[in-house]
């Protein structure tokens, strides 16, 4: 029998306490600063895709999740011109700058594992080449594991590509 009367509710609630407690892994033990941040990076990271896109990988994620992905949705804005992994960041700190403090790279990391998890592969793959270089970048190396160094890395590694004034 279901909890809430309703399947359809407990299987969301089930499912998006997962990727809170993965997040809450990464971040801290603080289910509300976990919520913020899923959402915050969703937001960030949907304003950056193509509409078309940005629906399609709504359509994947749980339905409570779902939610907070498509709450003040512009289309008509988008997709933003974050032109690099750093510029996210400091969107994604921005909008954390009301919560406890929250390291904002760590906080895109946790956010990008848990897409990676529990997306299919093929539309996260759509998402990432989307996304410019940077970010893609150290998307993968959040995926690749250990800690903020592989970010450092993937950052270094942008920063090397791009063309000398």
């Amino acid at each position: 029998m279901s909890a809430n009367g309703l399947e359809v509710f407990d299987k969301t609630l089930q499912t998006t306490n997962i990727w809170l407690d993965e997040i809450m892994a990464r971040v801290g033990p603080d289910r509300k600063v976990a919520w913020k941040v899923l959402s915050v990076v969703l937001h960030k990271l949907r304003d950056r895709l193509p509409v078309p896109l940005a629906a399609h990988l709504g359509q994947e994620l749980p339905m409570l999740v779902r939610g907070v992905y498509f709450d003040q949705f512009q289309p008509e804005k988008q997709p933003t011109r974050v032109r690099d992994f750093d510029e996210f960041v400091d969107e994604v700190q921005s909008w954390l700058s009301d919560t406890r403090p929250v390291d904002p790279v760590e906080a895109c990391r946790a956010v990008f594992c848990v897409l990676s998890r529990h997306v299919p592969e093929g539309q996260i793959s759509k998402v990432r080449d989307s996304l410019p270089h940077s970010i893609r970048d150290a998307w993968l190396a959040a995926e690749e594991g250990p800690g903020p160094d592989a970010i450092a890395r993937a950052r270094h590694d942008t920063q090397d590509r791009r063309p000398h004034a």
